[in-house]
């Protein structure tokens, strides 16, 4: 078990979790749709990772620019700065993590 994985495992049950905050999501069912289909993609791909399966990594850095990309998205965010915030910190956390996994 490594730490990365235990970082994605952490940060996709924060992004399930907070699908479900109003502070963080608002009335947008953006964010509930894209906290809850991007947290359990993840969830999902963070097992793997435990046994060092470096095919894993690549996904969740697709997975981490999206977050990254969607925090921008008007459409997606709304107007609530913490859903922004939200997707920044685990978008950003997670691409550091699945960028380490890749040595």
């Amino acid at each position: 078990m490594t730490w990365k994985g235990w970082t994605v495992l952490i940060l996709s049950l924060w992004l399930i979790i907070s699908a479900f905050i109003p502070g963080i999501t608002g009335s947008s069912t953006g964010n509930l749709v894209n906290f809850l289909i991007v947290g359990i993609i993840m969830l999902v791909v963070s097992f793997p990772m435990f046994r060092g399966s470096r095919g894993i990594a690549t996904t969740v850095l697709i997975f981490s620019v999206w977050l990254i990309i969607s925090a921008f998205i008007s459409g997606i965010t709304g107007s609530k700065g913490g859903a922004l915030t939200n997707y920044l910190i685990v978008g950003i956390v997670t691409l550091i993590s699945s960028i380490f996994y890749r040595d």
